[in-house]
């Protein structure tokens, strides 16, 4: 098992990386990630697995009979966010391949097509929306939106799709699919740090807390910055700032998280007075009313502050996904098989991040297991896991996939 996580690891590791940040740029139907799609599929062809991209681009390798129904799938994704670390997504990928390989060395009989997933897209770094495979597949996202989607250099999804040789209208919802399969396991490295302050390598998830993305437009007036005066400004950056500031504060008072990690600016001259910045604000909360709550209040002091400024103001809801809380009978049979087998405690604990899992808990019973992240870092360069608590997460995903397709 160690062998062969190290040896697909290590092909997959330079695929996309930066030499100026040490971070990942795998963004969707780039050439970064065809070169990753290649890699998965090669995966594929080593061991004997049917290989099939459906018509929203996600792979699929299948172990039995694709069309035999009751499947157990595992998997996650190989996309990034910009400058992302090395473990979100391809961990759950390569751990896959590795459960496999390890339950073919146990002799394991399965009585369950097995498979193994590359939704693409689940980032949603070039198109600004998330999880754009699964929710395709899951009827989540209609076909008309995601061709319109735009990246910043305006080119659409549509178009990017086409460019990398696939079918932009064949995308949809994908009903058959999901018929075929009776549960989905996605493991993932922790993005937080529960499991760093616990002896348990390993964790089962119990839920994902509701979350979206909201566009902040502020619009003001272009102007010199060295000649207008401060009274006679109507600078939209300085609501921004106000806005980001409100951000904060209505989160720590809610418990809640509130981020506007992207921003851009317009003329974006250094010596120029915006006449636009527009702001990202990504925000989550353990419940929806929570979340509601938060966000209007964010609105609220923008629209304050861009009145007293001077400033037209507009939010724009980009994305939404309610809370989801996992399956409970496939989670606590997970958790059930993990406690028989694994000589520690498996916690069960919620995350503040999106997955794949999430978005097709509605359509399908899912679940998820965490890896231990020593330092609690996601999306950076500095996102990292031990080696012994990788292997010990293949090991455990190898138990799940037994128990469950096995059984």
């Amino acid at each position: 098992m160690s062998a062969t996580f190290h040896q697909m690891w290590a092909e997959l590791l330079p695929i996309g990386r930066g030499s100026a940040s040490g971070g990942y740029r795998r963004f969707a139907w780039t050439a970064a990630d065809a070169d990753c799609r290649a890699w998965f599929q090669a995966q594929a062809q080593a061991r004997g697995l049917t290989y099939e991209v459906d018509h929203n681009g996600n792979q699929w390798a299948w172990l039995g009979d694709p069309a035999a129904g009751d499947a157990v799938v595992t998997g996650s994704h190989l996309d990034s966010v910009p400058d992302g670390g090395a473990f979100d997504g391809p961990l759950g990928v390569v751990s896959a391949f590795a459960a496999l390989d390890e339950l073919r060395l146990r002799g394991a009989m399965l009585n369950r097509p097995l498979a193994v997933v590359n939704f693409g897209d689940e980032e949603g770094a070039r198109f600004g929306l998330a999880c754009v495979g699964s929710r395709l597949t899951a009827g989540q996202l209609t076909p008309e939106q995601a061709r319109k989607l735009r990246d910043d250099d305006e080119v659409t999804l549509a178009q990017a799709m086409e460019r990398a040789g696939y079918d932009p209208d064949a995308i949809g919802p994908d009903p058959e699919r999901l018929s075929r399969i009776g549960a989905f396991v996605e493991l993932h490295i922790e993005q937080g740090r529960y499991l760093a302050e616990t002896p348990s390598p390993v964790g089962v998830a119990s839920a994902i807390w509701p979350h979206g993305r909201w566009r902040f437009d502020f619009r003001g007036e272009a102007n010199h910055a060295g000649t207008t005066r401060i009274e006679d400004r109507r600078d939209p950056m300085l609501t921004y700032a106000n806005t980001v500031l409100a951000a904060r504060a209505q989160a720590r008072a809610a418990r809640a998280l509130a981020t506007f990690g992207k921003v851009s600016v317009e003329p974006n001259g250094v010596n120029a007075i915006p006449s636009l910045v527009r702001g990202w604000l990504d925000s989550r909360a353990a419940d929806e009313e929570t979340l509601a709550a938060v966000v209007a209040g964010i609105e609220r002091a923008a629209l304050e502050w861009g009145e007293r400024d001077g400033i037209d103001v507009a939010v724009t809801r980009e994305s939404f996904t309610p809370l989801v809380e996992f399956a409970h009978r496939l989670r606590d049979e997970v958790a059930g098989l993990l406690a028989e087998r694994r000589p520690y405690q498996v916690p069960v604990l919620p995350t503040g991040a999106g997955h794949d899992a999430g978005i097709l808990s509605a359509a399908i019973p899912t679940t998820m297991l965490f890896v231990r992240n020593p330092t609690g870092i996601s999306h950076s360069p500095a996102e990292s896991a031990l080696e012994d608590d990788c292997l010990a997460g293949v090991a455990a995903l190898a138990d799940v996939l037994e128990g469950l397709a096995c059984g």
